[in-house]
């Protein structure tokens, strides 16, 4: 099971702050998607806005981690404010995330999502538990992302829609409150039909190549790259452009207002915002490439603006602001990487022999509808079937996870009951495996890739794995309770909330994974 150390008590007393201190009003929690750990190293020289301030004015945790195995989306956004691994909160990858079509939509025919499947509580639950006036947002591009950071609670919890409005679903609502649809109203992604995205510095500035094919599938590789002037396609696409990250924060910040969010002198409110454009961009063109360093550029000058505008309508004394990534980002297996050498990374096949063990499980009679492959977890369902046909899932799994490993490119494979007895000091893998899914689940066994190693199939950059790469992510802190400064001890998203809570002297409502960052405390 996990290390007991990594389990802070719900009922463990919060450190008192200093007598002179005044309890924040607003606590600002970002998470960059896809923002790897060496970022702010490659590019921070160049970081002028709020990236930059996070780095010269914040309390950087710069070895910190997604410290899970699935480094997706979902299961990194489930961990931001809930201080809990993917284990606990029940969100273990993206297709197990949010979605749910009998909770469609508010004007959108986009696929239905709610937080059904959240376990547990977040900070926000703590803080409303503290203090039933406390107020939140949450604003992301990706549904998976505003809902999950703050769990099960109903509230301001709004995401973009592909017809370019901000919605959410009727888990929440049976409408918009009026000035989100006065906001939509304004058709604000209308304006960017026809943007440009060309190199925001002097090419000089830049020492990636921009003529890479791998890249982009081998299109629109090169600067500079075009919204459609088309409004409806320019709706649509969006996303994968720079400027939606400033659009969703034009969003944050009108709702903060709208809301009232940190106005009240005796409160704490919570906004949350994810932005997401870096994720699209890294996909695309691959973390080494041009496009990738321009968009870092372009969010720092984003949230320079935005948290300028915040502290002209706030008390920047009284806000707290956080930084961190749901997930980090490998390179791509054809291109030789100069940041993070890959040499040998290649594509590996694992799913020929799954469809071979379905195969003879049907015709044996077993239900295969019972049994599933993704991720490289092998699960299984309802054995009954297996009982009647006299066959044991525990021989089948173990047979086909000796086939997968002897797969040239595979890691390991591990039976999920053999890692419960696995060396948790040393075994960095095993850990993040255990954090993923309890021994005694429906997982019979997960499977490890070598470092930089791509599932067959990917034709975009991605990221997923359990190895460094894919779970560094910085963890900042910025505000009067913390010194500024870089921080090298290993440290954990799931720290993040229960670090939170500690500094508003609340009480999380249940046992956590995360620990209380003490180090930065002034």
């Amino acid at each position: 099971m996990l290390l007991a150390a990594t389990v802070v008590c719900a009922h463990a007393q919060p450190t008192p702050p200093p007598a002179t201190r005044r309890k924040p009003t607003l606590i600002v929690f970002l998470t960059i998607d896809q923002l790897r750990g060496d970022y702010f190293a490659r590019f921070g020289k160049q970081f002028t806005g709020g990236l930059h301030r996070f780095d010269v004015a914040g309390a950087h945790y710069t070895n910190a981690f997604q410290d899970h195995a699935n480094t997706e989306t979902a299961p990194g956004h489930a961990a931001t404010l809930s201080g809990r691994f993917p284990v606990r909160t029940g969100i273990a990858a993206n297709s197990a995330g949010v979605n749910d079509r009998a909770n469609p939509l508010i004007g959108s025919t986009d696929p239905g999502a709610s937080p059904l499947r959240f376990r547990g509580t977040t900070l926000v639950d703590w803080m409303k538990a503290a203090d039933k006036r406390t107020r939140f947002l949450s604003v992301a591009r990706k549904d998976r992302a505003a809902i999950l950071p703050i769990g099960r609670s109903k509230g301001d919890v709004y995401w973009y829609a592909s017809n370019g409005t901000f919605t959410q679903s009727v888990y929440y609502a049976n409408e918009l409150p009026r000035w989100v649809r006065e906001f939509n109203g304004r058709q604000f992604p209308l304006t960017y039909a026809g943007w440009v995205w060309t190199p925001l510095l002097p090419d000089s500035a830049y020492t990636e190549r921009d003529s890479v094919p791998t890249e982009a599938q081998g299109r629109d590789f090169v600067f500079p790259h075009l919204i459609s002037d088309d409004p409806t396609n320019a709706a649509g696409s969006l996303p994968n452009y720079p400027v939606m990250d400033e659009f969703t924060l034009k969003f944050a910040l009108t709702g903060l207002k709208q809301l009232e969010l940190g106005a009240n002198d005796t409160r704490t409110d919570l906004l949350n915002i994810s932005l997401s454009t870096t994720d699209a961009v890294g996909h695309r063109f691959g973390p080494d490439s041009k496009e990738l360093h321009d968009q870092m550029l372009r969010v720092d000058r984003y949230l320079g603006a935005f948290i300028d505008s915040l502290f002209a309508v706030r008390d920047s004394t009284r806000i707290i602001l956080t930084l961190t990534g749901d997930h980090g980002m490998s390179p791509f297996p054809g291109v030789l990487s100069t940041v993070t050498p890959n040499p040998g990374a290649t594509f590996v096949d694992i799913e020929p022999p799954f469809e071979a063990m379905l195969q003879r499980l049907g015709a044996m009679n077993v239900d295969t509808n019972q049994v599933a492959f993704g991720d490289g977890a092998l699960l299984f369902g309802d054995t009954t079937s297996f009982v009647k046909a006299r066959v044991s899932p525990d021989s089948v799994a173990r047979a086909l996870a000796a086939t997968i490993r002897a797969i040239p490119g595979v890691h390991r494979v591990d039976m999920l009951r053999d890692l419960a007895k696995a060396d948790t000091v040393r075994d960095t893998i095993a850990v993040r495996w255990l954090r993923m899914f309890a021994p005694g689940s429906q997982v019979r066994f997960v499977t490890t890739l070598a470092r930089f190693n791509y599932p067959a199939g990917a034709t975009l950059a991605t990221h997923g794995s359990p190895w460094d790469q894919d779970a560094w992510v910085p963890v900042i802190f910025w505000g009067a309770p913390f010194a500024p400064g870089k921080y090298g001890m290993h440290a954990r998203v799931v720290d993040m909330a229960p670090t939170l809570a500690n500094l508003l002297r609340i009480k999380p409502l249940e046992l956590l994974d995360g620990i209380i960052l003490r180090q930065a405390e002034r």
